[in-house]
């Protein structure tokens, strides 16, 4: 059985940091590329970023670009987001999502992943 679970979300100021874990079982983590997508209320689910399954490539949205890191654990089936420099439009539930190494490794959007995690709310007040 698969399982994908997040971890470290909740309320932070503006300007705080985070970071959150995804961690996997059931499956071969080093299969998979990972990425993060958020969804914010009324709106669409988003890429944030991305991972290859080695862990050699990262991609970043535009607008995480110079404050979120991403990285990966592979003997620990562990992903990481390192959150810095956080907005209120950061303010949203972070999914975990798995792409299996035979589909592209960053997807545009949320119809190439294999598996999801169930999510982890990040709030940031002014």
């Amino acid at each position: 059985q698969v399982q994908v679970v997040e971890s470290g979300g909740g309320l932070v100021q503006t300007g705080g940091s985070l970071r959150l874990s995804c961690t996997t079982s059931g499956l071969t983590f080093s299969d998979y590329a990972m990425a993060w997508f958020r969804q914010a209320p009324g709106k669409a689910r988003e890429k944030v970023s991305c991972i290859s399954w080695g862990g050699t490539d990262t991609y970043y949205e535009d607008f995480v670009k110079g404050r979120f890191t991403l990285s990966r654990d592979n003997a620990k089936n562990t992903l990481y987001l390192q959150m810095n420099s956080l907005k209120p439009e950061d303010t949203a539930v972070y999914y975990c999502a798995m792409i299996h190494r035979t589909n592209f490794w960053c997807p545009p959007g949320p119809s190439g992943v294999n598996y999801w995690g169930q999510g982890t709310q990040v709030a940031v007040s002014t």
